[in-house]
This record gives C-alpha cells, sequence and structure tokens, in this order.
C-alpha cells in the first residue's frame, strides 16, 4: 500500500499502522537483541559471583524498616535494573532516532502528529515490558524468591524499563549525535542503580538517592522480595519519572515533526 494511500485513512485507521511500525523499528536491533538474550544472563553470573552471600542493611524509606538482606540476591535485583535502563533505552533512542526524519515526512503529508505520539508511547509500554519480562526471568536461574517476591522483581522491572524507554524517547527526539545519547543512557543507568545497593556504596540509605529514578522501582523490588512489603507508592513515583521523561520527550517530538502549515 501506496504511502499517500495511508495518510488519507482516518486516525482510529492510522494508529495499528504507525503502531505496528514503531515496534519494528524498537524490535529490529540487532545488537539490543544480543544484549538482551546472552549479556543478560552472563552479568547476573558476574554480579552474582562478585558479590557473594554477605548480609547487607537495606532500609525501606516508607516504613523506616531496615532488612537484613543477602548481598548477592540484592546485586541480582541492582544487576537486573541496570540492564533493563541501558537495554530499553538504548532500544528506543536508536529506534526514535532512526525514524525522525520520516516522521516528519509522514506529518507533512497529512498523518495525525496524535497518531504518532500515541503509537511511539504504546510502543514503548509493549517493548519495556517485554524487556523488563526477560530479565525477571533469568532471576529465576540463581535465585527463586517467593512468588510475591518475584512479581515484585518484575514490577520493578518493568517500571525502570518504562523509565528509561521515557528516556531514550526524550534523547532520541532532542541529542545531535548517537554517541552522545548513548553515554547519557549507560552511565546514567550504570550511576543510579548501582547507588542504590549497600554493598559497596556507603551512601546506599542515605536520602538522597530519593532523587533517582531507580529509587522507587528498588524500593518496591526489595521491599516485596526480601520484606513482603507492598509499595505502591514507590512504584508510582518510579512511574511519574516515566510519565515527566514521556512527556518532555513527546513534547519536543510534536514540536519537531510540525508540519511546515502549522510552523508558520
Amino acid at each position: 500500500m501506496r504511502t499517500s494511500d495511508t495518510v488519507r485513512r482516518p486516525p482510529y485507521r492510522q494508529f495499528p499502522t504507525a503502531l505496528r511500525f514503531s515496534v519494528r523499528d524498537q524490535t529490529r536491533n540487532r545488537l539490543a537483541g544480543l544484549l538482551l538474550v546472552l549479556f543478560v544472563p552472563v552479568w547476573y553470573l558476574l554480579m552474582d559471583a562478585m558479590a557473594g552471600g554477605e548480609v547487607l542493611e537495606f532500609r525501606l524509606y516508607a516504613t523506616g524498616e531496615v532488612l537484613q538482606v543477602d548481598g548477592g540476591r540484592l546485586t541480582l535485583i541492582t544487576a537486573g535494573l541496570n540492564c533493563v535502563t541501558m537495554i530499553a533505552g538504548f532500544v528506543v533512542f536508536d529506534a526514535v532516532r532512526k525514524a525522525l526524519l520520516f516522521d516528519r515526512r509522514l506529518v507533512f503529508a497529512g498523518y495525525g502528529q496524535a497518531v504518532l505520539v500515541g503509537a511511539k508511547t504504546l510502543a514503548v509500554v509493549v517493548v519495556a515490558a517485554a524487556i523488563a519480562l526477560y530479565t525477571a526471568l533469568a532471576v529465576l536461574f540463581l535465585w527463586r524468591p517467593s512468588v510475591g517476591g518475584w512479581f515484585a522483581v518484575l514490577a520493578g522491572f518493568t517500571v525502570i524499563a518504562l523509565t528509561y524507554g521515557a528516556l531514550g524517547l526524550l534523547l532520541g527526539v532532542l541529542v545531535k549525535r548517537d554517541l552522545e545519547g548513548f553515554f547519557l543512557i549507560i552511565m546514567g543507568g550504570l550511576m543510579d542503580t548501582f547507588l542504590q545497593n549497600p554493598l559497596g556504596n556507603p551512601l546506599a540509605n542515605e536520602p538522597v538517592l530519593r532523587w533517582f529514578p531507580s529509587f522507587g522501582p528498588m524500593q518496591f523490588a526489595a521491599g516485596g522480595a526480601f520484606g513482603d512489603t507492598v509499595l505502591w507508592g514507590h512504584l508510582g513515583l518510579g512511574l511519574l519519572w516515566a510519565g515527566a521523561f514521556s512527556a518532555v520527550g513527546l513534547v519536543v517530538f510534536w514540536i519537531r515533526t510540525r508540519s511546515r502549515n502549522h510552523a508558520r
């Protein structure tokens, strides 16, 4: 079907096509797929071997409770969060950046901006959820938490994947070169997630970490996995970060893909 035929469709008929292409763009990255399939289990094995079974103190800020947790298992959570931040951010950033020029052409040809915005948002959710699910399943090869604990880890991974997927979207429409975006995602994710782990980081239980995007997901995952505590407020805090990154990124996307007729 020709592009001109597609753009003449009403928005409700444009949306499935836009969603299909958005998901395709975000899942065709072979390097990201290789990282997901191979890097995640290798990273878990490495972190588990390095962490050992040292007992650590981990503070739940919502209740004030200090948990005595196995350092190796806690490190598996932070390692999983790190994998998710890097892969989700990388996938979305690469796809959005490469498709931006084509998206502008679609809008100029009559494609609805709201349709593209909605499709990209839903595509980020789908891809982030898939990455989080695989990463959470890979944990089970080294650690078998309770069913509720595993779902808490999955929820934490999903929210941080949404957050860094949204950050990847923002960087994809904002930065000028690939290297800048990759550096910000990789280094930001590394610092963000591993600062939450008291193993080797004396600031892990300090209030300053509340201002980091991974704080809420880490609190929720650790609380559910080690303390049977459901911290919905902290999961919501992570969603606020995801919503903020998405909102700014989609506004920039809207501006950069405006029709020439509207830009005058």
